[in-house]
């Protein structure tokens, strides 16, 4: 493709042809402000706030779909678009519900941030006032509140939400309802979105640029239960949450701090302080042995991973028949709480209803995962997980309790349920699962010990990753995918015969847990321009890069759960507690 000559401001740079005036833009080091345009999948122009004025354009042009053209001179901040910019800053804060000071998102809202730089500090138009339509009392079929909740006071219609459901998780399950003043978004025939085939995945408050969406907040009962001197409380975050929660304090985005996360949670009054990843190796104990039972028994292939919620529910509601090839383990959350209210437990003579158990997760599904059937291994109603915290709900409970994040010294996890090796950590990144696996499998089925543990192949971001690996006479054809519009077009080949494989990592989220809904959130300016999933993977794989342990299978805390406690990978007494069912959804 040829390249053309552009004039931004007096600065002249050489882009591509297929540019548009706000990718050029940024060449020139230039940001020009935008609230709709998410990349590759919202390119609408309907916030009008990137409004520039170029040569060859009769009227002002908007920078996110106008592409540029050779020797165009383009002027972004001149007092008539500035003037422009603030108008129109100033009708969406004409019927915007202005609760700035107690809005979960007054930190990092894009909307604010812009009112604070054109200067918009009140309303000179009275609109239309829309009345709070927050979801907080909108109980669904489950009996239960909802995981995300919507106010549509605080919407800007930007249609971020709509196009992250409907282009990366094809579930489409919102929109734009009625016209006008009434316009809104919501699901068809405005149901609680607890009565829809939405899956939980929260990529949609993910993208968010104000608080229109956000997650259900947990902190009060976490709060609750360290000030409840009858309660043991333990926490223990997901592999991303170390590389994630730092941008929450400032640092660059993909920094790992896991020393200090283990630090700020001690002082918040946790008894103790734990890692999923022990939990995630585990897993691949569990998820390796039903994989190779299968293949030896011709069981159900090919075997579809469960450490993502979000394409668990995807898979009950859209693909019911091939719920017998999902795993039945529980996921890394759920392994880890069910070994807390029994293994923890019994060794530590604590009744498992005195047990307060907590997780940090990087994913708004996983609030729903802890309230699904057959999550209770100490049986009597006992959750396995009695709350599930976002790792942005873990950093304002951090920042409310006055810790100085950045100040902490680096601590260890507790050693009984916090030794992880690197396989467990790389589960959230996508295709770290299938990698983890791949490196027990192997070594089980050919006795050998790998001189090289790292499998590059199911690495990356493509949509679609294939490998086949020949382990001494025992051919394993894999595929890992993220995105459920992926997971989508992987299942479909699978089903009709044009692709067959024996292991299939899914992932709900594009990138893995490393992009969850339950992150921090980054602005669109952010977003548009800095691949997030492969700047946060990078610390993921860093860390397994420098560790010795590289492997779930020689992880001495796993062996010594299995020597004392649960006998052997895929026993009887493992599947009773470590492992799940599944049941069919209605798409409604």
């Amino acid at each position: 493709m040829e390249n053309v000559h552009v004039k931004i401001d007096g600065i002249e740079v050489e882009v591509p042809s297929n540019y548009t005036i706000l990718q050029a833009a940024h060449e020139a080091g230039i940001t020009i402000p935008t609230l709709c345009y998410l990349k590759d999948i919202n390119a609408i122009a309907a916030c009008r706030m990137c409004l520039v004025e170029a040569t060859g354009v009769r009227n002002l042009a908007a920078a996110c779909v106008q592409q540029v053209a050779d020797g165009m001179e383009v002027k972004t901040n001149t007092p008539e678009l500035r003037k422009s910019r603030k108008t129109t800053l100033e009708l969406m804060l004409s019927n915007h519900r202005m609760e700035c000071l107690s809005c979960v998102r007054s930190d990092d809202c894009e909307l604010r941030r812009l009112a604070a730089e054109y200067g918009v500090d009140q309303n000179r138009y009275t609109g239309y006032e829309q009345l709070p339509k927050e979801e907080v009392v909108a109980v669904g079929s489950d009996g239960l509140e909802p995981r995300i909740l919507r106010d549509n006071s605080k919407c800007i219609l930007c249609r971020r939400c709509i196009a992250v459901c409907r282009y990366n998780q094809h579930v489409a399950v919102i929109g734009a309802n009625d016209r006008g003043f009434e316009t809104h978004v919501a699901s068809a025939f405005d149901m609680p979105l607890t009565e829809t085939p939405c899956v939980n995945c929260g990529q949609c408050v993910a993208v968010c640029p104000t608080g229109a969406l956000r997650e259900r907040d947990d902190t009060d009962k976490v709060w609750d239960a360290l000030n409840d001197p009858s309660k043991h409380v333990v926490i223990a975050p997901a592999p991303s949450v170390r590389a994630q929660i730092g941008e929450c304090f400032d640092y660059p985005i993909g920094t790992n701090v896991e020393g200090k996360l283990a630090a700020a949670l001690r002082r918040l009054g946790f008894e103790k302080v734990f890692d999923v990843d022990t939990a995630a190796d585990i897993t691949i104990m569990e998820e390796g042995t039903e994989l190779l039972e299968r293949l030896k028994n011709n069981g159900p292939l090919p075997l579809l991973t469960s450490c993502s919620p979000g394409w668990i529910k995807f898979c009950e509601e859209y693909y019911p028949d091939m719920i017998p090839n999902i795993s039945s383990c529980k996921s890394p959350q759920g392994m880890y709480g069910a070994l807390m209210k029994t293994y923890y437990a019994e060794k530590n003579n604590i009744d498992p209803k005195d047990l307060f158990v907590v997780s940090v997760m990087p994913c708004t599904a996983k609030k729903f995962e802890i309230t699904r059937d057959d999550m209770s291994a100490a049986g009597e109603g006992l959750p396995d997980i009695d709350v599930s915290l976002t790792t942005r709900e873990l950093a304002r409970m951090i920042k409310r309790a006055g810790i100085r994040f950045r100040d902490l010294k680096d601590e260890p996890f507790d050693p009984a349920f916090g030794v992880a090796s690197g396989a467990g950590h790389i589960f959230g990144a996508t295709g770290g699962v299938m990698e983890a696996a791949l490196r027990t499998v192997a070594e089980i089925v050919t006795g050998e010990s790998l001189k090289d543990p790292e499998f590059h192949d199911v690495r990356g971001l493509k949509d679609i990753k294939e490998a086949e690996y020949n382990l001494n006479g025992t051919v394993v054809r894999v595929a890992v995918t993220s995105g459920l519009a992926n997971a989508k077009k992987l299942l479909d080949m699978v089903k009709s015969g044009e692709r067959q494989y024996h292991f299939i990592e899914v992932m709900a989220c594009p990138g893995g847990c490393v992009n969850g809904g339950g992150q921090p959130h980054q602005s669109g300016d952010v977003r548009n321009f800095t691949d997030l999933r492969a700047e946060r993977a990078k610390a993921l794989y860093s860390e397994d890069a420098g560790m010795e342990l590289r492997k779930s299978h020689e992880n001495p805390v796993v062996k010594e759960i299995y020597d004392t406690y649960l006998e052997k990978p895929g026993s009887h007494k493992a599947h009773k507690i470590l492992h799940t069912s599944y049941v069919p959804r209605k798409v409604y």
